[in-house]
């Protein structure tokens, strides 16, 4: 079965991005590469970051794109270029890589409130799910701090 994207312009997109060695810890140990990687690419094709955790092996990020532009695949691919030129050479076997037929990452279409809502807590909620840490707070890599700070979340928050 051949999978295929779904672009809405203006869309607000969940994102899942996996490295291929799902042991790997090189997100996490080269997140100001990868947080480079990402303003690089806002700069030049705009988009907005609603919610995003970095975890050892995979990213889970909520987008909304401008108004007319559905194109978050090239954003995706360009940010994963970037990341990968600036890591080390022995780690960049790490890295995913494109095969034929292989997705590059995951991405779901936000259809709604009730369905934003859930996206947004899954990426935050997800240090948790892994057993990173035992509350969100702790866990550096996520915009979780951003909401407490604009008050969406209470410190303590944890999931439901």
């Amino acid at each position: 079965m051949q999978y295929r994207r779904n672009y809405v312009e203006g869309g607000t997109y969940f994102f899942t991005v996996n490295l291929q060695d799902r042991g790997e810890t090189l997100l996490v140990d080269h997140v100001d590469e990868l947080r480079e990687s990402v303003r690089w690419v806002k700069r030049r094709r705009p988009f907005y970051i609603v919610a995003w955790v970095v975890l050892p092996d995979h990213i889970h990020a909520v987008w909304t794109l401008p108004e007319g532009d559905a194109d978050y695949s090239s954003r995706w691919w360009e940010i994963k270029k970037r990341f990968s030129k600036v890591l080390p050479q022995d780690e960049l076997r790490s890295c995913v890589r494109e095969r034929k037929g292989e997705r590059r990452f995951w991405e779901h279409t936000i259809r709604d409130d009730q369905d934003f809502r859930h996206h947004v807590d899954y990426v935050h909620y997800n240090p948790i799910k892994h057993g990173m840490v035992n509350q969100l707070k702790d866990w550096p890599f996520s915009s979780f701090h951003r909401y407490v700070v604009n008050g969406v979340y209470p410190t303590g928050w944890h999931g439901s």
